[in-house]
Order: structure tokens, then sequence, then C-alpha cells
């Protein structure tokens, strides 16, 4: 009988433990031993049992020098993981300033929000970072935007005790028009 049976191929254990080393490499920024695998072909979108890529690992542990390599090799800064979160937001997330840069600076989308509708821009705001707040409104983030449960960029603010981002926000929304 042929055909796909829907079956993924099982890995043998040596390879297992390859593909597991090269994960570590990310996690823990070795950049100089991922850098020779990278130029022998490693696929830059790897994905780890959870669905998180090699630059989904090295954004939220911010390992720069990684990242940059990955993404100098093709990978996919808009790839998401299984809870649909993307490298920016977890760079956002941990208030990463030079990650979420580079990350905007390979084609990141500055509008990629989670499977909540809460975008980047609303999670800067949430964890009170101010510096990537900015950097994100530079990037063309829309201030305006709302959350699947209605909720704008100054109300995440607010609503997570955010003083400084809230009025970071409040500041810029008296100088804008009204939507």
């Amino acid at each position: 009988m042929t055909g796909d049976s829907g079956q993924k191929p099982e890995l043998d254990q040596e390879t297992l433990e390859y593909i597991q080393a090269v994960f570590d490499l990310v996690r823990f920024g070795d950049s100089e031993r991922l850098a020779p695998l990278m130029d022998r072909g490693l696929p830059p979108n790897l994905l780890n049992q959870r669905g998180d890529s090699l630059l989904m690992l090295a954004s939220y542990h911010g390992h720069l020098e990684a990242a940059r390599e990955l993404l100098k090799h093709g990978a996919d800064p808009e790839l998401r993981n299984d809870q649909g979160q993307t490298p920016l937001l977890g760079a956002v997330f941990k208030g990463n300033v030079p990650m979420v840069r580079l990350l905007l600076d390979h084609g990141a989308d500055v509008e990629s929000a989670g499977p909540d509708g809460r975008t980047a821009l609303m999670m800067a705001a949430m964890f009170n970072r101010t510096e990537v707040v900015e950097l994100l409104l530079m990037h063309g983030a829309d201030l305006h935007t709302r959350d699947a449960r209605g909720q704008s960029v100054l109300d995440s603010a607010r609503a997570m005790g955010a003083p400084d981002t809230a009025a970071q926000l409040e500041a810029l929304l008296g100088q804008m028009p009204e939507r």
C-alpha cells in the first residue's frame, strides 16, 4: 500500500540529541558555534516541541548575536510558536530594545499580534517599557489599535498599572487628533 499515512517520520536518538544541542546553543547564545552550522545549511526555522523557533529562543533569551546569525541565514521573524507568539513579542515582553530593533530591521511586523489581539505596542505599554513603546511607534505601530476585547494601548497600560507608559501614551494621545 502506498500513500501518506499522515505520520511524521521517527528520528533516531542521535538526530534528536543533535537537534537538542542546536537548540541549547541558541538558548545559551553560543553564536560562535552556531555560525558554522548555519553556514553548512542548518535550517534556520527549526522548531522545538513547543513550536518555538531558533529565532524565538534567541530573541526571548536576549542573544543578539545568535539572532543576527539566524536572520542572516533566513530565519523568519514572523514564525509563530504554538501559543501564537512571534519573536518580536518575546523580545518586547523581555524589554530588550536592541533585539526589538534588530527584529524590526529584519522585517518583523510591528503590528503583529498574539491570539488575544494584543500587539507588541500593547505588550510594551502593559509592562511599562517606555523605550520600547517609543521604538515601536517610530516603526509605525498604531497607537489607536485595539485588542480582541476592545482594549486600547492606553487601556492596557492602565490595566497593568504601568504609570510611565500610561503617562507617555496620554501625552502622545493629547497631541494627536481623536480617530
